[in-house]
């Protein structure tokens, strides 16, 4: 019996993120995943992206572009009973991430749903005894929670109000979730980066040993941290400048064009 090839799924909506965005994603999965796969980004433009992305208008499920800015709402159109006919393990991972290791471990986790377990408690040398849903990677089978997207559909607006981001609409209406070994995703601004005053004497951690993908959610983006001259990454109290060798490599080694 044939197997269902691997698929990656990534989405760009809006102009926050431009096309090298995913070809820099989809080439760090090329060098991180030895299997054969596929790479989906669900995009609203059709302009920019490299050779071997496959690109599919991201599924309307009744919410108005101006919803977007507040959390990540079109992530939930991923759940639709058929997604452009993609069967299969998906993993999704953010476009704002920093793949560092093998991706296949994330394939062979059971699990009706599995990602970040985020909340208040994800930070470095911090058990999180009560992980929260965070939706910045995350794998589920293909077709197999159409319930998420349909809840949705019925009511985008209540949907809104009472929940604010859309993980937290996807952890009420999931079948069943688990996080994935807290040593594979981490945060940049939760584990790598130094306290407030020591950020200006020391600069951020380098990611240890077993971490897998470095999640860059909200300020700073990676291209922030990247740039040659030495401007200002940081919100006030906090401090950052200049670029960060080891993400500036990344961004450079996955075929990054424009200048930095």
């Amino acid at each position: 019996m044939k197997c269902e090839p691997l698929v990656v799924l990534c989405m760009k909506w809006g102009s926050l993120y431009p096309a090298s965005y995913v070809n820099v994603l989809h080439s760090a999965c090329r060098a991180n995943l030895q299997q054969d796969f596929r790479f989906v980004c669900l995009a609203n433009d059709t302009e920019g992206y490299e050779e071997g992305i496959e690109v599919f208008p991201i599924p309307d499920l009744g919410y108005q572009a101006e919803h977007w800015a507040s959390g990540a709402w079109p992530k939930l159109s991923v759940f639709v009973d058929d997604l452009y006919g993609l069967r299969g393990r998906a993993l999704f991972i953010d476009l704002d991430s920093v793949v560092l290791d093998d991706l296949a471990p994330f394939f062979e986790v059971p699990g009706d749903f599995v990602s970040i377990g985020g909340g208040v408690d994800w930070r470095r040398g911090n058990p999180n005894p009560n992980p929260t849903l965070a939706s910045g990677v995350f794998s589920f089978t293909l077709g197999s929670q159409p319930q998420i997207a349909a809840n949705f559909r019925e009511d985008p607006m209540g949907a809104f109000h009472e929940f604010k981001l859309e993980q937290r609409f996807i952890e009420a209406h999931v079948s069943s979730w688990k996080p994935w070994a807290a040593e594979w995703v981490i945060s940049f601004k939760r584990h790598l980066r130094r306290p407030v005053l020591v950020d200006r004497i020391l600069p951020p951690r380098l990611p240890d040993d077993g971490t897998k993908i470095v999640a860059f959610h909200g300020d700073p983006r990676p291209i922030d941290v990247v740039r040659s001259d030495r401007s200002s990454w940081a919100r006030f109290p906090r401090y950052g400048r200049g670029a960060i060798s080891w993400v500036r490599k990344y961004w450079l080694d996955n075929g990054y064009r424009d200048p930095i």
